[in-house]
């Protein structure tokens, strides 16, 4: 297993000063920001602060393009039955579930077995509420379903009501249930 960095040592509160310092600079003056942490009683190196700033702007960049990703489809396909949210929670759920099997893996490599249970831990409360969002999004399809089928069979009475034929009255209904299944 890898030895932590120094910037892994740093407190939380510095870590995130130091977060807010590179995103500020635009990740750019490492230098100064290393002269920084000198003054705060760290000893961190400029190329240290340099891996990490590397590492943080890419993380940052990839959540940006998913987010950027995510609005694209939004406005192109709107997602009326929420399947994008269905696709997202089996993503998620596969993550969670090889990190799983990655932590099982690593029992072996001499990790610490706390830090291990800790993870594999927080897997599970990950896979739980993953599976609860699943549930509530069935149930919100079976509601969404429920009140078309219910305004199909309102629409449709009103139709035959009104004269209409048969046909216009099942091609109403298909209209309106086509809502519920897309």
């Amino acid at each position: 297993m890898a030895k932590p960095s120094a910037v892994d040592n740093l407190k939380s509160e510095d870590k995130h000063m130091l977060d807010r310092w590179l995103m500020d600079k635009g990740f750019c003056g490492y230098e100064e920001i290393a002269e920084k942490l000198q003054s705060l009683g760290y000893s961190i190196g400029k190329s240290s602060v340099h891996r990490y700033g590397q590492k943080l702007e890419q993380k940052l960049a990839a959540v940006q393009a998913s987010t950027q990703a995510a609005l694209m489809i939004a406005e192109a396909a709107p997602d009326d039955s929420d399947m994008r949210t269905q696709a997202v929670l089996s993503l998620m759920q596969t993550q969670l579930f090889d990190t799983l099997i990655n932590l099982q893996e690593a029992g072996a490599e001499g990790v610490d077995p706390a830090k291990r249970l800790a993870l594999i831990s927080s897997c599970g409360k990950g896979i739980a509420s993953i599976a609860q969002a699943s549930v509530g999004q069935k149930k919100w399809m079976l509601d969404v379903r429920d009140r078309a089928e219910k305004a199909a069979q309102a629409v449709e009475s009103i139709v035959k009501k009104g004269g209409l034929s048969a046909e216009v009255a099942a091609d109403i209904r298909a209209q309106i249930l086509g809502i519920a299944k897309s």
